[in-house]
């Protein structure tokens, strides 16, 4: 199956990790946000997910600052996935490529959806005083983190589990979940 990959975070790339590693899947793209300007010098700074796919000699990244935009699009739809993998984006994906793929767009969030919706369920998570969270693996819809849910895992909190902590291990679990 082909895959694109859309995602910018550290979590991202261990979910692109475990794509990587089925062989039924062949990562045919990966769509992240473009450098940034980063510390003192304000040198430009690639983010996590484009790190680690270059690290790993993909050579189809693109870096739109609007993926909806119809440049961004036509690239997307040339390389011709069967599904779209969106994990940690940070923009909003339009009709026209949810539909791109045969098989649509799957999102791994980190939360236990529909509980903690948006950019920040891990912290909500803990600020909650939640004792279980994990990873909800879904068929995107036009809201946010909305859609059918596929699958979900689930990961423990314990009471000295820092937010750190928790995303790395959401990560590789999402990582597992996503690739099934």
């Amino acid at each position: 199956m082909r895959v694109v990959f859309m995602g910018s975070s550290a979590a991202s790339a261990e979910c692109l990790r475990a794509i990587l590693r089925e062989e039924t899947l062949e990562v045919v793209g990966v769509v992240t946000q473009p450098d940034r300007p980063a510390g003192r010098g304000k040198t430009l700074t690639p983010c996590p997910l484009s790190r680690f796919a270059e690290e790993h000699q993909i050579t189809r990244i693109i870096k739109p600052e609007n993926v909806n935009h119809p440049d961004a699009v036509a690239v997307i739809r040339d390389w011709r996935p069967d599904v779209i993998a969106v994990v940690a984006y940070g923009q909003i994906l339009r009709k026209e490529l949810l539909e791109l793929s045969p098989h649509g767009c799957v999102n791994c969030h980190f939360s236990l959806l529909p509980k903690y919706r948006g950019a920040a369920p891990v912290l909500a998570a803990i600020a909650a005083g939640d004792r279980l969270t994990g990873v909800t693996v879904m068929h995107m819809g036009e809201g946010l983190d909305d859609g059918n849910i596929m699958l979900q895992s689930f990961e423990p909190i314990y009471p000295d589990t820092t937010c750190g902590e928790l995303m790395d291990d959401l990560a590789i679990a999402g990582g597992v979940t996503l690739a099934s």
